[in-house]
């Protein structure tokens, strides 16, 4: 059954008899600021905002006393997210039934991931200044609209023919979620739907930003990323043999000002703990609750929500860099020398 399929269900057709939700819950009420971004991830007056955003085209079919209100159904999804588990939030809110919380996850899901175009884009020509120069103070290395790389997300095997491409080079099943993310850690850009198996550079190869960036929508305006991409005039990597002061200098450079990309993973995932333990859901259900963590990513750092987190705290580490094979043309050092000879020669 497709996401939209099980969006469209209402959480009212559960039999009154199985119906656990007798004890109205309010999470406004019962917890103060802290403890509530802590359960929830985000504040009070996000969920708030979610609820004037979309909350009117989620409200129940009835007005039983029983019935879920948008609020209460927005908090439901968050705790999913923030937990991974339907037991644990049917444990913690509103005594409902788990198929129950299934539909309601996914509805809201799809609201929140369809915001995705109001807050995660590209920097546009009049932000791209002040976006270089947050990249420009890190550690001096000018021009950069972005950093990109990707992350793995876990996921259940999906069976099939198809499922070993889902194995990822450290044995799990996974999808490679590519993002490009700002000095800032806004994310940018974000694709969520290729398995486990697929190298990053074949994801971003594969991209409507490459095709974008190989137009020059961006140019002169470049990307940075590790040696697992080809380097090309939009996308500068590494020089995996530095042989010069000044090539050593670039590489220090490159390694610090892309950081914020692997900042980024940890911030998410720690945020939504449910993309670092794995999501147990259909596959094709799991890239909607990825991009929708990413929207609420964004809409936080709008409202200058802080990560505040359970008595358990994540500790995430990225995978290591994976080197391609160098393919590359004299055309694609050119930037590359360039900025080489001219910023990190002195």
């Amino acid at each position: 059954m497709s996401v939209s399929s099980l969006s469209s269900l209402s959480d009212n057709e559960t039999p009154l008899r199985s119906r656990r939700n007798d004890i109205k819950f309010n999470a406004f009420e019962k917890y103060d600021d802290k403890e509530f971004r802590a359960r929830f991830r985000v504040s009070k007056e996000t969920v708030l905002y979610l609820d004037s955003v979309f909350g009117s085209t989620i409200k129940p079919l009835t007005k039983r006393n029983r019935s879920l209100q948008p609020v209460d159904q927005i908090l439901i999804t968050l705790r999913y997210y923030a937990t991974g588990s339907y037991q644990r939030v049917i444990g913690d809110i509103f005594h409902i039934e788990q198929p129950s919380v299934h539909r309601i996850v996914h509805r809201v899901t799809v609201k929140i991931a369809n915001m995705r175009s109001l807050f995660i884009n590209m920097p546009t020509a009049e932000e791209r200044l002040e976006v270089a120069n947050d990249f420009y103070a890190i550690a001096g290395f000018p021009r950069v609209m972005g950093a990109i790389d990707c992350t793995h997300i876990k996921i259940n095997s999906p069976g099939g023919a198809q499922s070993e491409s889902f194995r990822n080079r450290k044995g799990y099943f996974s999808l490679n979620v590519q993002m490009v993310c700002d000095a800032k850690l806004r994310i940018r850009n974000i694709i969520a739907r290729w398995p486990g198996s697929v190298h990053d550079s074949t994801i971003f190869n594969d991209s409507p930003l490459c095709a974008q960036l190989e137009r020059g929508d961006f140019t002169p305006m470049v990307l940075l990323g590790d040696s697992g991409y080809p380097c090309r005039p939009y996308l500068l990597t590494p020089i995996l043999n530095p042989r010069t002061p000044a090539e050593e200098a670039y590489n220090r450079s490159q390694i610090r000002t892309r950081n914020p990309i692997e900042r980024l993973f940890g911030v998410l995932k720690r945020r939504f703990p449910c993309l670092h333990y794995g999501l147990g859901l259909k596959t094709t259900n799991i890239p909607p609750i990825i991009v929708a963590c990413a929207v609420l990513h964004n809409i936080a750092i709008s409202r200058q929500d802080e990560v505040v987190e359970e008595d358990d705290p994540l500790t995430i580490v990225e995978e290591e860099i994976m080197v391609q094979p160098s393919n590359e043309t004299n055309q694609n050092f050119i930037v590359r020398t360039s900025l080489v000879n001219t910023y990190f020669s002195g």
